[in-house]
């Protein structure tokens, strides 16, 4: 018999119980949350950071379960596609209700500024709370509230002042008809909606976050688009009316047809008048 120390030498190290593998590859896997304050997309962020900077270059991580599933949807169809079905949808149902290609693009012209008030408000959000998130998908949903909204308070003064148009005004008295007319139930509805959003800003606890920046997208955008695109919007309307008609003055209705009597005389037409005549009657007793 031979003896095993003649052939193998035998120390005890420590290692791990088995070896994960990753499509045939050794592997390791980390299991990470994030804490208050930050999403799992800041997360993932920074892990890809930190192993660019750490790990050689013939190195490689993936996304297994929910990770992987929320990285392909992040990957997926860009927001900026998003809103550009959502405009061109917003815009096809408003030039088949007014019958116009032109009437739209003065609704529409309200909805950057909607935008930049949304953006704005949590680009202040950000100074004072820096590890709040900017864009993430609960803002993207209050972007996409905000083209109907903001396309709302711009359809009362536009469908009004298409109104005043087609009875006969200029386009700049129609347009501010309208803008007087329809101020007060504008800021009604639009105050209450803002107001109806503050407990989402003000709310705490678990899944706070992500009503906030809801919260603060709508609260913004609806602000901005009541307090400043409700004096853009009769200038818009102007500029589309003046380039359609050429003109600016007021609208023209058409005239319309008139019957004709079964002789083809005028309707309007003075009728002569039979008179008597009287003739002396000649002839002898």
């Amino acid at each position: 018999m031979v003896p095993l120390s003649t052939l193998v030498s035998m120390e005890t190290v420590n290692g791990p119980e088995f070896t994960m593998r990753y499509n045939g590859y050794r592997g390791a896997q980390l299991f990470v949350s994030p804490t208050p304050g930050y999403s799992s997309g800041q997360v993932m962020q920074a892990l890809e950071e930190v192993f660019k900077e750490t790990m050689p270059v013939e190195m490689g991580y993936d996304y297994i379960g929910m990770s992987f599933q929320e990285k392909v949807a992040a990957e997926g169809v860009p927001a900026s596609v998003i809103f550009g079905f959502s405009l061109l949808f917003v815009f096809l149902i408003l030039a088949a209700q007014y019958e116009s290609w032109a009437l739209p693009f003065s609704v529409l012209l309200g909805t950057p500024i909607a935008v930049f008030g949304a953006f704005g408000t949590l680009w202040l959000f950000k100074l004072v709370a820096p590890q709040a998130s900017e864009n993430d998908v609960f803002v993207q949903i209050g972007l996409v509230m905000l083209i109907g909204l903001s396309a709302k308070n711009a359809i009362l003064i536009i469908e009004f002042a298409k109104e005043e148009y087609e009875q006969g005004k200029s386009v700049t008295d129609a347009a501010l008809a309208a803008a007087r007319l329809r101020l007060r139930p504008i800021l009604m509805t639009a105050f209450a909606f803002i107001l109806g959003v503050v407990p989402l800003i003000l709310s705490s606890g678990a899944g706070s976050h992500a009503r906030i920046l809801l919260g603060l997208a709508v609260f913004g955008g609806m602000t901005a688009a009541s307090l400043i695109a409700i004096f853009i919007i009769p200038v818009s309307f102007y500029v589309v009316e003046t380039l359609v008609h050429r003109d600016g003055g007021p609208h023209k209705p058409a005239p319309q047809e008139q019957g004709a009597s079964g002789d083809g005389a005028h309707p309007h037409a003075p009728q002569s008048q039979a008179a008597p005549a009287f003739g002396r009657a000649q002839g002898g007793h």
